[in-house]
């Protein structure tokens, strides 16, 4: 004998079904798209991203470099591409952060316009300290270009919330004295350009044109405005000998900001014994996002569970 649902179980079995459909996809889109919080740092609100995962074995923050902010850099999103630099350490087992420097993606300015040198550091040690409060442990710090400036900086002023440094990028010399400013007149606030959007990535082949278009596209998007820094001979502050903290140097073969010589210097200068200086064959700048993207995520958590040994 054949059996007939009535118009009504059937009604309801299909709204169960696109409900429970609804529901699978709501969660899909809460784990592909980074969280967005609000840390504040003396008043001012910094934006901090999350992309976690369940029972993770360790947190790691990353921080942007001198022009765009971190979800272009660090979660950009391209169609038939895995690019994303906080998906990839997600997928090696740890949950990630990136924040928004004064002036960058979500965060604002404050009153003054300007960003500086020990400014940022003090905002990174906040949020570490933010973080450290919210998982019950210290934090693996990871800084692209004037974000490893910024976290060496901050590692060396205030580590008890942090584990270890990487340094990707490291666009400065340890011999170099930066003159004395302080600009007393109004941050210039110039627009950003698609030309500044694609100009790190120079080596043919390491990347989609896709790839860059979207990166230039979620770039501008973020960042349309140039963020000012003052005071920056504070970087004269950075000093080798007074990173006490487990350090990884990150250089791509192709990088014009990261000088072989330089490095040397600055890594003989690096007080803690655990350390490890990495070459990422055929990569430029931008390397977090081309072809040798596979080998500096695994050199990170390489030097990273490294040191539990």
């Amino acid at each position: 004998m054949e059996l007939k649902a009535s118009p009504a179980k059937y009604l309801i079995s299909q709204f169960a079904v696109l409900a429970a459909l609804s529901l699978l996809m709501s969660s899909t889109l809460a784990q592909t798209s980074a969280i967005q919080h609000t840390v504040l740092a003396d008043g001012h609100p910094m934006a901090l991203w999350e992309k976690s995962v369940a029972q993770p074995k360790g947190h790691i923050l990353l921080h942007h470099g001198r022009t765009w902010s971190s979800i272009p850099d660090f979660d950009l999103q391209v169609s038939g591409e895995d690019l994303s630099l906080m998906d990839g350490f997600n997928d090696m087992g740890y949950s990630v952060w990136a924040l928004d420097a004064r002036g960058y993606g979500e965060t604002p300015r404050d009153s003054s316009g300007w960003n500086t040198p020990d400014r940022a550091a003090q905002d990174l040690s906040i949020v570490l300290d933010w973080l450290r409060a919210r998982n019950g442990e210290a934090t693996h710090v990871w800084g692209w270009s004037y974000g490893s400036m910024i976290a060496q900086l901050t590692a060396q002023r205030y580590p008890e919330a942090i584990v270890s440094v990487t340094l990707f990028g490291y666009p400065t010399d340890p011999d170099a004295e930066i003159p004395h400013s302080n600009s007393q007149t109004e941050p210039s606030a110039r627009p950003t350009t698609r030309a500044a959007a694609a100009s790190d990535f120079i080596v043919p082949g390491s990347i989609s044109q896709h790839a860059i278009d979207t990166y230039v596209a979620a770039a501008l998007k973020a960042d349309p405005i140039r963020a000012d820094w003052n005071q920056q001979h504070q970087w004269n502050a950075l000093d080798g000998e007074a990173l006490i903290l487990p350090t990884l140097l990150l250089q791509a073969e192709f990088d014009p900001l990261a000088d072989t010589d330089a490095h040397a210097r600055f890594f003989t200068k690096i007080s803690n014994p655990n350390k490890q200086w990495v070459i990422l064959p055929g990569g430029d700048h931008a390397a977090l996002l081309e072809t040798p993207r596979a080998k500096l995520i695994k050199s990170t958590i390489d030097f990273i569970e490294w040191l539990a040994y």
